[in-house]
């Protein structure tokens, strides 16, 4: 199934984690206590879900994809903190995948259904979904 997204953030409550709350869900991940970092790990932080119909395992993974490559590169070096998460992701869950990640963009796009999280993790964006082929798909990012 395809669907086009247009970004339209959406914050709720339901929506702001942090490390302690995703422990719950993911006993893993409360291995670390709260405010405490794994190699300096930006996790420690708060990620705010701005829009996604992923599941939760798979939001899981890209808020900790993103807070890894946060780690590993500069915040200003967004085109490799994007290819880091898209590797990762196209590893993981086949190929296919798109990452986007910047202070400042606009985005139209088509994608599978379940394979789409836009969220917001320090000061940076993160825009990640796997693409959907369609003839009358516009895709336009400023």
């Amino acid at each position: 199934m395809r669907l086009t997204s247009a970004i339209k953030p959406r914050v709720s409550s339901s929506s702001f984690y942090t490390l302690k709350s995703l422990s719950r869900c993911f006993p893993r991940l409360g291995q670390f206590k709260e405010g405490e970092a794994q190699r300096g790990s930006m996790l420690e932080g708060k990620a705010l879900i701005e829009d996604t119909d992923m599941p939760l395992k798979m939001q899981i993974q890209a808020m900790t994809s993103a807070s890894q490559a946060l780690d590993e590169y500069d915040v200003f070096d967004c085109k490799s903190i994007a290819a880091r998460i898209k590797k990762e992701f196209d590893m993981i869950y086949g190929f296919g995948w798109q990452c986007i990640v910047g202070s400042n963009f606009g985005c139209f796009f088509t994608h599978s259904e379940g394979t789409f999280i836009y969220f917001t993790l320090e000061t940076l964006n993160f825009l990640i979904f796997k693409g959907s082929s369609s003839s009358t798909t516009a895709s336009h990012c400023d």
